[in-house]
């Protein structure tokens, strides 16, 4: 009976190491493998409905999907700070463009054509609304001020999220009004590397706030910009058309897919992947593509190796992946040696 007892318990020791043999070592690929997919590419451009082309963008070429959704920086927002915000909607009784473009309407700010790199950090939450409120100084009152995504990054802390961990849009042009906003300056982006290098790893933590400016002939309070409001647009096509031609580029939110990383051209939309996570750009114009889809035209922060030497267009007016979620403000005349007939108050935007 011993012998017998043995045996079986030999012989289920034997298939226990031969089933641990037989299972197939888990790769790092596998866990975590690289958003650039070549099958991605494939059914975008054998699609004849997807009204774009993808492509295998250098600017994600060592990334995997891990670090990819770190770069995707906007969080829902609660409820009790949209509460409190006000939506503006715009008269109907403005006549429109069919086709605009805030480089060419105003090309003596030469910051609208800017496409940064917001690096290791996801921090595009601070990045849509600092370059958009930069530009509409220069619309607004002629200055030509590139003003510091890292003093918002860094200092505006849990009121507006997480700082390179993911923040909120409306939070950023709230610090805007509250606090101000140094120049870049004063306060340089912290990651001055980008993502030139492959991978780019490691994952920085969010910069500390020092409050001080890089350079010693500056004062950080004397650097400070500020808007006058912060608010949210109403996202019918019209009010958000309205707000970008009266008061420049603005700040836009949308959920990431995986097939987004690979765009290279014509006008998105969601054709394939999983849902990444949230991000934020900056919008500067509209138009209609030659194959009549109407579309936003906006300007990513991935460097210029992404998508139309780092723009995209976007399907309008279906609020494709929530792109039509939009948050603002007016650039405040506060630390500004502007001529006191110069109003500051909030007669630069609609009824709220």
């Amino acid at each position: 009976m011993e012998t017998i007892k043995t045996l079986l318990l030999i012989g289920a020791i034997s298939l226990l190491i031969l089933q641990v043999v037989a299972v197939k070592p888990v790769t790092l690929t596998e866990v975590d493998p690289k958003i650039l997919q070549d099958e991605i590419v494939k059914t975008v451009n054998e699609n004849p409905e997807a009204g774009w082309k993808a492509d295998m963008n250098p600017r994600f070429s060592d990334f995997t999907v891990s670090q990819f959704k770190r770069l995707l920086g906007v969080k829902k927002a609660p409820k009790s700070l949209l509460k409190r915000t006000p939506v503006v909607t715009h008269s109907k009784e403005i006549e429109l463009p069919k086709t605009f473009d805030a480089r060419t309407a105003w090309p003596q700010c030469l910051s609208i054509a800017d496409i940064l790199d917001q690096g290791h950090c996801g921090s595009c939450w601070a990045f849509g609304a600092v370059e958009s409120l930069t530009d509409r100084f220069c619309i607004h009152y002629g200055t030509n001020v590139t003003l510091s995504v890292n003093d918002l990054l860094a200092c505006c802390g849990f009121l507006c999220g997480e700082g390179c961990d993911g923040g909120y849009p409306i939070a950023a042009w709230q610090y805007f009004k509250r606090t101000g906003v140094v120049t870049s300056e004063c306060d340089p982006y912290f990651d001055q590397t980008g993502c030139s290098h492959p991978g780019c790893e490691p994952a920085y933590p969010t910069p500390a706030c020092e409050k001080k400016c890089v350079k010693k002939n500056l004062l950080w309070s004397e650097s400070k910009h500020f808007s006058v409001n912060a608010y949210r647009v109403n996202s019918d096509q019209h009010s958000i058309m309205t707000e970008v031609y009266t008061n420049g580029p603005a700040e836009v939110s949308f959920t990431v897919y995986e097939d987004f990383a690979h765009y290279k051209s014509g006008v998105y939309k969601h054709v394939t992947g999983s849902e990444m996570g949230g991000h934020a750009v900056k919008l500067i114009g509209w138009g209609t593509s030659e194959d009549g889809e109407d579309y936003w035209l906006l300007a990513n922060q991935w460097n210029r190796s992404w998508g139309g030497d780092g723009y995209f267009k976007i399907i309008r007016g279906t609020n494709e992946c929530g792109i039509e979620d939009v948050t603002a403000g007016t650039p405040s005349t506060k630390n500004l040696d502007i001529e006191s007939g110069v109003r500051d108050d909030d007669s630069l935007v609609a009824s709220v």
